[in-house]
């Protein structure tokens, strides 16, 4: 399965590993094999770190309680202090460590903990941040990822335009033809 990066956070990325979260859920993040592709793919890391069972549910709660903060924060609501203190846990790691080379690249290293930490610590940024007010939930059916919406009027629709917005727009476009 290939992962996408459209949320404008990392921390919601992660929480972006769940598709469909309503209906036919789809979780992207199934094996720890998974989340060690998921690290690398995210920019996070350059080799696959080892994870393990316990690994993977320690991440999986994790992206839990930012999908859960976040929902709250876009909602105007409570957040939960358990959801709180798991995030804040997870952010006090030393994050994923960047070298850069005298060729002008960069290398990325850590173990999975930092890797987290680094998501965990976009997710605080962003929930505890001026942009906490621009988290939007995807207006395409069945999607439901979170996103911030940068756009200039702060009307953003889609978590993405090359898939759910093209996908509303095609069905808008073929029920008018169908008039």
């Amino acid at each position: 399965m290939e992962f996408t990066f459209v949320s404008g956070n990392l921390g919601l990325d992660l929480a972006g590993t769940v598709g469909h979260r309503r209906n036919s859920r789809i979780d992207m993040l199934g094996t720890p094999a998974d989340l060690a592709r998921w690290t690398v793919a995210a920019g996070l890391l350059d080799t696959p770190p080892v994870v393990g069972e316990k690994d993977l549910a320690q991440a999986k709660a994790l992206r839990e309680a930012i999908y859960r903060l976040a929902s709250a924060v876009r909602l105007g609501a409570a957040l939960d202090a358990d959801d709180c203190d798991l995030i804040n846990q997870a952010a006090a790691h030393r994050p994923a460590g960047v070298r850069l080379r005298p060729s002008g690249g960069l290398d990325r290293e850590g173990a999975l903990a930092a890797a987290l930490a680094t998501a965990a610590r976009a997710a605080v940024e962003l929930l505890g941040g001026a942009q906490a007010t621009s988290i939007r939930e995807c207006e395409a059916a069945p999607c439901t990822r979170l996103y911030v919406d940068t756009s200039h009027r702060g009307t953003r629709r889609w978590c993405d335009m090359r898939g759910c917005g093209n996908r509303a727009k095609a069905a808008a476009f073929r029920a008018r033809a169908s008039r």
